[in-house]
């Protein structure tokens, strides 16, 4: 298993896992492609980070999507993993640990200063890997 930086090319494999994450929205392709191409076109100065992990036969079959930015409160950059999905057929293989490995390694790279994850359905998962509960997330949708 492989952990990139996503590609264009990348797009249609995402999509899929997109629709298996059982959001509160239901995922429209246009507005997908959107999103899609502004992350994997970004450079570091955008706050965006699009990872993908690629099976040894080269198919993606997870993703995670992180923003980050400068706060007051944390004395510099903090990210927040926005997304993470791993294909229902390869859950159980870790592929979910190493991308958010890979996400914390690209933060410190970039001297963020902490990380966060809404983590209400996979709370054992970030439990495992280090993570401590800090506060309850809410949400208002428009």
């Amino acid at each position: 298993m492989t952990v990139r930086r996503a590609r264009a090319e990348d797009a249609d494999a995402v999509f899929e896992l997109v629709l298996q994450l059982g959001a509160a929205f239901i995922p429209v392709r246009a507005a997908f492609d959107v999103s899609f191409s502004e992350a994997v076109e970004a450079d570091e100065d955008s706050g965006l980070l699009l990872l993908v992990a690629e099976d040894e036969a080269g198919a993606v079959r997870g993703y995670a999507f992180t923003t980050i930015a400068r706060l007051l409160s944390t004395n510099g950059a903090s990210a927040q993993l926005q997304e993470i999905a791993v294909d229902e057929a390869a859950r159980g293989q870790d592929l979910g640990t190493e991308l958010v490995h890979a996400v914390e390694r690209e933060c410190i790279r970039r001297g963020v200063r902490q990380i966060t994850v809404a983590s209400r359905r996979a709370g054992g998962f970030y439990d495992r890997l280090g993570y401590s509960q800090n506060a309850e997330y809410m949400r208002r949708v428009f």
